[in-house]
């Protein structure tokens, strides 16, 4: 393998980083340092604020440099990600699949409102900014309210793949839930059968009556008197499940007023998915992703 060179940029992501070597202004920095591109696109990345020194964005074309400083040039297709998407960031993205994480209250795919931005909508338009041809297939949804990780493939063929060996090809799949009162066990397992009503709303028999087979493992992180914080992992993944199992156990997912919460002291539903372990469907490595879950999970326990 070459070795890089002491006059190359190093790459951290979708960040190309390059230190000052003698004192000169920003623009003539980047005009020199990135002499294959025109002078009006190095202008316009420097006024899209795809620059920072040290740390800290910088759109001024004098700004005056010193060696040792630290000049940071965001990618166009790194910078398209974070002017186009409202409410998802992009975790991993490669030929055959795209993993975000969506904040509470982004739907993932269907809305009422035709102009509303799904999770859905922004991939597919983030797609074509590349290629007109490009599109984007729906592999599983989170509900609006629940925040984290959704997988998403980027082709007919592998969305097929994905969906028909799911059991097999989902290795982990970790949520972080905020529930009322205090759990007294510290790990646990629930199987149900979960059957929807004709008014959307999902019910849960420890017999079985024809409905679909649901199992959740939960583990208590911390809690209080008011409060639990728990890791759940689905060994089945059903529509609401996670909720109507918390109902069941008698401790609902905060904020979760369709399935028995009273509370709402996050202002939003206490379910985030944190952890997505898979097998790529294409190349067979193991791969995993993280989303934390929002700070103020944690806050209702101090």
């Amino acid at each position: 393998m070459r070795k890089n060179q002491k006059n190359e940029p190093k790459r951290k992501a979708d960040t190309f980083l390059h230190t000052v070597k003698e004192p000169m202004e920003l623009l003539p920095f980047l005009l020199q340092t990135m002499a294959k591109s025109s002078r009006n696109s190095v202008k316009s990345i420097l006024t899209r604020g795809q620059v920072t020194v040290n740390g800290k964005m910088v759109t001024q074309h004098n700004y005056p440099l010193q060696p040792g400083h630290t000049v940071a040039i965001l990618t166009n297709q790194a910078a398209l990600k974070e002017s186009v998407l409202d409410g998802i960031e992009i975790l991993h993205e490669d030929d055959d699949i795209i993993v975000i994480t969506k904040d509470s209250g982004i739907l993932s795919v269907a809305a009422k409102d035709q102009h509303e931005m799904t999770a859905y909508k922004q991939l597919k338009e983030y797609v074509k900014e590349s290629n007109p041809y490009n599109k984007v297939f729906v592999v599983h949804r989170l509900d609006k309210d629940t925040s984290g990780i959704m997988l998403f493939a980027k082709s007919e063929d592998i969305k097929k793949k994905l969906q028909e060996n799911w059991q097999e090809v989902v290795k982990e799949r970790l949520y972080t839930t905020l529930v009322e009162g205090n759990v007294k066990k510290d790990q646990g397992k629930i199987s149900s059968w979960l059957t929807e009503s004709k008014t959307f709303k999902v019910y849960s028999s420890q017999v079985d009556n024809g409905g679909q087979h649901a199992i959740t493992h939960y583990k208590k992180i911390r809690s209080n008197k008011n409060f639990t914080l728990l890791e759940v992992e689905l060994e089945t993944g059903r529509k609401n499940q996670i909720r109507v199992h918390m109902e069941e156990l008698g401790h609902p997912v905060v904020g979760d007023k369709k399935y028995g919460s009273t509370v709402s002291p996050i202002k939003r539903l206490g379910l985030h998915a944190t952890a997505l372990a898979l097998v790529h469907p294409r190349t067979g490595e193991l791969m995993r992703f993280h989303s934390a879950a929002p700070q103020n999970f944690s806050t209702k326990l101090k």
